[in-house]
C-alpha cells in the first residue's frame, strides 16, 4: 500500500464503471476519493474537497476535461494541484492540448487499474521528492517550498511539472540536461511520457516567463542560461 498520508483524489468521468473501478483501487491504496460525472460537477467537487490530485476524463458532458483543467489552473487554490487526464483519444494534438492547459500527465483508455495506480503513486512520489532549494539568479527566484516563482518582483504562475522542470534546469545553470535525464527526474521512471511532452512544457515555460532562458541543444537536451 502506498504511503498516501490520506491524500485526496477527485475522479471525474461520465462512465460509472470507470468511476467505480478507479475509486475501488484508490481506496484500497489508502486514498480519500471523491467522484464527479461531468465537468460542472467536477469543478464544484474540486472547490469543496480541495483534492491533491484531479483525474479528468477529456470527453465529458457539460465541460470537457480540458475546459475543467483550464478553469482550475486559473484559480490560486489549484495552482499546485496535480491533474491527470484520462483519454480515449489517440491523436497527438489532443494530448498536447491537454498538457498545455496545465495537466501533469495523461493515461490512455482502456485503463489498467495497476498502471493507473502506479501512475498516481509516481506523481505523488515526484511531489514528495521535490528538492527544497530556493534558486535566485538575475532577478528570477524559484522557491519550491512556497511553490513560488518571481521575475523582477512579479509572480509567475506555472503548472507543477513546468515548475519542476524549470527548477531542475535552473539548479545547474549552463549544464546540459539530457532528455532521458529530464524525463526520469521530473516525471519519474514509473511514468511513460514521450519526448514531445518535454517540448510542450519548455514552450509553456518560455511563454509564461517571457524571457529566453532555456536553450535547446539539438539532439541532446536543454540547458538554463540567464
Amino acid at each position: 500500500m502506498a504511503d498516501t498520508n490520506t491524500r485526496k483524489v477527485l475522479i471525474a468521468d461520465d462512465e460509472p464503471d470507470i468511476l467505480e473501478i478507479l475509486k475501488y483501487n484508490l481506496v484500497n491504496e489508502g486514498y480519500q476519493v471523491y467522484t464527479a460525472k461531468d465537468g460542472d460537477e467536477a469543478i464544484e467537487r474540486a472547490k469543496f474537497a480541495q483534492p491533491d490530485l484531479v483525474v479528468l476524463d477529456i470527453m465529458m458532458p457539460k465541460k470537457t476535461g480540458v475546459e475543467v483543467c483550464k478553469i482550475l489552473r486559473t484559480q490560486a487554490a489549484f495552482k499546485d494541484t496535480l491533474i491527470l487526464f484520462l483519454t480515449a483519444l489517440s491523436d497527438e494534438e489532443t494530448q498536447i492540448k491537454g498538457l498545455e492547459t496545465g495537466a501533469d500527465d495523461y493515461i490512455s483508455k482502456p485503463i489498467s487499474p495497476k498502471v493507473f495506480i502506479s501512475r498516481v503513486n509516481a506523481l505523488f512520489r515526484r511531489l514528495n521528492k521535490t528538492e527544497i532549494k530556493t534558486i535566485k539568479v538575475n532577478g528570477l527566484t524559484i522557491d519550491p517550498e512556497k511553490f513560488l516563482i518571481q521575475l523582477d518582483g512579479k509572480e509567475i504562475i506555472l503548472a507543477k511539472k513546468e515548475f519542476e522542470l524549470l527548477h531542475l534546469l535552473a539548479s545547474k545553470p549552463g549544464r546540459v540536461f539530457l532528455r532521458n535525464e529530464i524525463l526520469s527526474q521530473v516525471w519519474g521512471n514509473d511514468v511513460i511520457v514521450g519526448d514531445r511532452t518535454i517540448d510542450v512544457h519548455i514552450r509553456k515555460i518560455r511563454q509564461k516567463l517571457g524571457i529566453d532562458c532555456i536553450t535547446t541543444v539539438k539532439g541532446v537536451g536543454y540547458k538554463f542560461e540567464l
